[in-house]
């Protein structure tokens, strides 16, 4: 008499599909592949993807919660727009967790937290040699999100991580603004971080992390504020 089949590779089966959905979306998200206010087709979906309409509405619900995408009252789903009106708010709470997860960091950094930062920074340099936007965007995010980790407040690695995730269409931006090239002006900041940390040096590395956020808010804010009108004969 055959056994039947356990319940745990179906789950993880199903698991893995809605993991498929999730990181297809997220990255055309991110990517501004569906720029923002695009329409999401469950059905559409289903039939470019081959897949039942179940992960795909599990993906968006995990979308919804990073905040990529917006359930509407007709129960439409689009892709969540970019507060540009309000981005001030963002960028102010943005560096403030630049300043205090670094400046935590330095004071209570083990060699193990060390180790884990210095393996995201190497991930970063990897990316940033490839001209991998995407996968800038991740690893530089990881980065901080370690250096938070060593500083030992869950409260606040929380805070950083949400807006480092709602942030990431941003950074999107602020790559293609530097065509995946950004200056080592802007990218070699890291190592001077982990070098202040290392160092225990607290007000070093608060002046570095206040310093990397004032490059990439003030690259976002050149490039919102460009005049892109074009001259039209008339």
């Amino acid at each position: 008499m055959s056994k039947k089949p356990a319940a745990a590779p179906t789950e993880r089966r199903r698991g893995e599909g809605v993991k498929f959905v999730y990181e297809i979306l997220r990255d055309e998200i991110i990517d501004l592949t569906l720029p923002p206010g695009s329409p999401i087709d469950e059905i559409q979906l289903a039939e470019r993807l081959s897949m039942s309409r179940t992960p795909i509405r599990e993906a968006l619900v995990r979308l919804a919660g990073d905040g990529l995408v917006t359930t509407l009252p007709n129960r439409s789903t689009v892709v969540s727009n970019i507060d540009f009106l309000n981005m001030h708010h963002f960028f102010d709470a943005l560096t403030l967790m630049y300043r205090v997860t670094t400046r935590l960091a330095a004071e209570n950094r083990t060699p193990a937290d060390l180790v884990a930062i210095r393996a995201h920074e190497a991930a970063f340099d990897k990316a940033l040699a490839d001209r991998d936007a995407m996968a800038m965007i991740a690893t530089n995010r990881d980065f901080h999100a370690a250096i938070a980790e060593a500083g030992r407040n869950p409260y606040y690695t929380g805070l950083f991580c949400r807006l480092l995730d709602e942030g990431r269409r941003i950074m999107r931006l602020y790559y293609s603004s530097y065509g995946d090239a950004p200056p080592s002006t802007d990218t070699g900041g890291h190592a001077k971080m982990v070098a202040a940390i290392e160092a225990q040096d607290v007000t070093e590395a608060d002046r570095l992390a206040t310093l990397h956020a004032d490059l990439i808010v003030g690259q976002i804010r050149s490039l919102l504020a460009k005049d892109r009108r074009q001259a039209i004969a008339l």
